[in-house]
């Protein structure tokens, strides 16, 4: 049948990760299994030791460091084997296993930041003096402290670290309920063929010039979702409790508060991007007036959001030219960083195409002790190029950061994560817009990229305020019923997008098919760090190599300070609205641009 999904063996070799550079065989796996066991036993035999000399707490933390390298290796491999194919029941049960030996690795450990505390801070300034590779540990202890208020006693800590197992089991239902369980219909495509809904392909069809198809694939998709709605709301109605747990705990004022807290992020930051957005949706409703106007509808509805408004231009673009345009945007960062692009794609970083019971979307992901991997669903879109270049740019950060810091310093805040993600898609554009041929080109780039901000400012935002809200009111003690969480969702779509949009029924249940609300307050990094990489770009383009030094400082930073002085020193300020409020501006210089090549 047309349109039929590939099992993973029909998918040539050069196109799938080389996850063997990490474990060859199995067998390996399974060594590294139990040598991880006997890390556990060994750091749970430090217990009560810390603070007998600089000597103990660095052999703890050392150890604690081994443990952690071995226990993350253990479960990225197990992990994305499982992306693979959610529905073999060996990786399901290797992934498993994984899970399990993290919670006894962070049962184990769950003594030491206690115990750390109890030691007088003018001794542990000394042990730090009179131990050259203690004091490597500086900025992790001084953190420790920071964080005094929030750390439990040694008993409750590791009662915390127990739940982590119970924790997960909510994210994971929901994943493989959406990635292996969960099935959509066939439909016709523009030539009549019967194809099924994936949401690999889902995107391509809200892209159809043909506008049943795009009705139909927005209407299939969201009638399967809409049949385990209540599953889906009680799903994540426990997500947002196990935050208000956790977060009770912890002595924390609100989910909100703790989220942010790991990263020394003030709340305002995160309320202040609201109110930015909101003071500039003024520019989205004329984008949607103007997106109703060029496809010559009366009325423009959710399906129709996505298409391209130059329906006479197509950009389908094959993978292996997707990579040489990325290699060639990015030429602007250097040689050294090109060179690592092309040992991306000859080493096999990147598993590049859908199959049977492969998780859905992108995302770059390694350890500290392999390389970073990418995995795609690539559909010949210039979004997937947008995509590989996205994911590049974690890749390229986590390669740095891994290779400049120390273990305890490799990972690079979730609050600087999107940021070396949205710098490669930035240069992508402009490299795309720079090269176009003719006007009906620079419409379809420019239509492109105002879509990346409608998708990464407004939208990330509208999701954020959707998990603000939903956190207040749960904290409330208001239930979380489906009902309540469709109207929402409901009215923050008007909110957002005007009223030149229809806002079909069906839009109301997309809160149930979002990943990650599952993991609370991350989205509205996405918008923080589109704004970060818009000003970043903007300094590379007008000083070249000075602000190129700055940004590959950056990327080597990993987690060495605090997000908001690494970002200060690579010359954006996210204390203040206005990196949110240039990157806006530019939306609308773009909106106007776009406008004016209208006939």
């Amino acid at each position: 049948m047309a349109g039929k999904i590939r099992h993973r063996n029909e998918i040539a070799e050069q196109y799938r990760w080389n996850l063997e550079a990490m474990f060859a065989n199995e067998e390996l796996w399974e060594d590294d299994f139990r040598r991880a066991g006997d890390l556990i036993k060994e750091l749970a035999a430090m217990e009560g030791r810390l603070g007998e000399s600089a000597s103990s707490l660095l052999e703890a933390l050392q150890l604690a460091d081994r443990l952690s390298r071995k226990v993350e290796r253990l479960y990225v491999y197990a992990r994305m084997r499982r992306d693979e194919d959610n529905r073999q029941s060996g990786s399901q049960e290797r992934f498993s296993r994984a899970e399990g030996v993290m919670v006894e690795a962070g049962r184990s450990s769950a003594y030491m930041t206690p115990e750390i505390l109890q030691i007088d801070q003018e001794v542990l300034a000394e042990f730090m003096d009179e131990d050259s590779e203690l004091a490597i540990y500086r900025h992790h202890l001084e953190e420790i402290l920071r964080q005094k208020a929030h750390i439990l006693s040694r008993d409750e800590e590791q009662l915390l670290a127990m739940s982590a197992e119970l924790s997960m089991a909510i994210t994971n239902t929901f994943t493989m309920l959406n990635n292996a369980d969960l099935k959509f219909p066939f439909i016709k495509n523009e030539n009549g063929e019967e194809i099924e809904i994936t949401k690999g392909r889902y995107g391509s069809l809200m892209e159809s010039q043909d506008r049943g198809v795009r009705e139909s694939a927005f209407d299939g998709l969201y009638s399967s979702y809409e049949k385990l709605i209540n599953t889906l709301g009680a799903s994540l109605s426990g997500s947002v409790k196990k935050d208000i747990f956790y977060s009770r705990a912890r002595k924390y004022p609100s989910c909100l508060s703790r989220a942010l807290d790991g990263d020394n992020i003030d709340p305002k930051v995160y309320n202040s991007l609201i109110e930015a957005v909101h003071s500039n949706l003024d520019k989205m409703y004329r984008y949607m007036a103007l997106r109703r106007r060029m496809l010559g509808l009366e009325n423009l509805h959710m399906f129709d959001i996505y298409v391209p408004l130059v329906p006479e231009y197509k950009m389908l673009i094959p993978y292996e030219q997707s990579s040489s345009i990325v290699k060639e945007a990015l030429t602007v960062l250097g040689p050294e960083y090109r060179g690592l692009l092309e040992r991306a794609f000859s080493d096999r970083w990147i598993d590049v195409y859908e199959n049977e019971g492969k998780t859905s979307g992108a995302y770059s992901w390694g350890c500290f002790d392999s390389d970073p991997y990418i995995l795609m669903n690539y559909d010949d879109r210039l979004n997937d190029v947008f995509t590989l270049a996205h994911e590049l740019g974690h890749s390229m950060h986590s390669y740095y950061s891994d290779r400049s810091q120390p273990y305890v310093y490799s990972q690079y805040s979730i609050f600087l994560a999107e940021v070396a993600s949205t710098v490669n898609e930035s240069l992508l554009i402009d490299h795309l817009l720079k090269n176009a041929k003719e006007r009906r080109e620079k419409m379809y780039l420019l239509n492109y990229y105002l879509e990346q901000f409608r998708g990464t400012v407004y939208r990330q935002t509208m999701f954020a305020e959707f998990e603000k809200i939903i956190h207040e009111r749960a904290e409330k003690g208001e239930a979380m019923v489906p009902e309540a969480l469709n109207e929402l969702y409901l009215e923050l779509n008007r909110l957002y997008y005007g009223p030149d949009l229809v806002l079909d029924p069906a839009i109301r249940l997309e809160w149930s098919r979002i990943p990650h609300f599952y993991t609370g307050f991350y989205v509205f990094k996405y918008a923080t760090g589109f704004s970060a990489a818009t000003a970043l770009k903007q300094q590379i383009k007008a000083e070249g190599e000075p602000a190129v030094s700055r940004y590959m400082e950056f990327l080597k930073a990993g987690g060495s300070d605090y997000p908001i002085n690494i970002l200060q020193r690579a010359g954006v300020d996210l204390t203040s609205p206005e990196p949110v409020i240039q990157a806006l501006k530019l939306f609308g210089d773009l909106l106007e641009e776009l406008e004016g090549l209208v006939e």
